[in-house]
């Protein structure tokens, strides 16, 4: 294998320093998207039947985890749930601004009240998975399984099935199953590039870039 080997399947180089022009509507120059990851009630927990506690994004530098209620962290989640959701959503009402909510779908079952906000303000909803665990190792069986019920709980909640599909904590066989569930006008599972763009798996999907 040479150092420079043909082949390789990464696409490292994007476009080389030469992006296409993306021909925003309008001639706008740039295209936002405002996200809100919701989370709160999904994570590991050991009320959830999980082996222990999260570890994921806190502020807890080296979070470990047990096999039993973790205190400290269990109040870091529900802070985004008792007063980080409706800070930002009070903000955005208040400046009319468009809102996407990345909504795990546990998570946001247990929190009728976030949802019927979501619902009057008319946001738009991306299914942010039916758990938020990591999916690396899991049976792609059991993922399939997930990414169903995401969907199904969140088209019961809200009326509608949801805009896109963002795991965060996707694994290898993440976006096989988007694209074969279909129904999806995005994936956000992507993180390399300023524009979205078109792909191939077993069909085209496009992918609109977290940044």
């Amino acid at each position: 294998m040479g150092l420079f080997e043909e082949g390789y399947p990464r696409d490292l180089r994007g476009y080389a320093g030469n992006p296409p022009h993306a021909q925003w509507p309008n001639q706008a120059r740039i295209a936002v998207q405002f996200v809100l990851n919701y989370e709160e009630g999904a994570e590991n927990h050991v009320l959830h039947g999980d082996a222990g506690s999260e570890q994921f994004l806190s502020d807890i530098i080296g979070a470990a985890s047990y096999p039993d209620k973790h205190m400290s962290m269990d109040s870091l989640y529900e802070y985004g749930s008792r007063a980080g959701f409706w800070r930002i959503h009070h903000e955005f009402q208040k400046r009319g601004l468009p809102l996407t909510v990345f909504g795990v779908a546990m998570a946001l079952a247990r929190h009728p009240e976030i949802v019927a906000a979501i619902k009057a303000a008319d946001y738009d909803v991306v299914s942010h998975g039916w758990r938020w665990i990591h999916y690396q190792n899991m049976d792609i069986n059991q993922e399939r399984e997930h990414l169903h019920k995401a969907v199904h709980v969140l088209t019961d909640l809200f009326g509608k099935p949801p805009a896109g599909w963002y795991t965060g904590r996707d694994s290898p066989n993440t976006r096989q199953l988007v694209v074969e569930h279909g129904g999806f006008d995005y994936d956000s599972d992507y993180y390399g590039d300023d524009l979205p763009f078109w792909t191939e798996v077993a069909a085209a999907m496009a992918a609109v870039n977290r940044t």
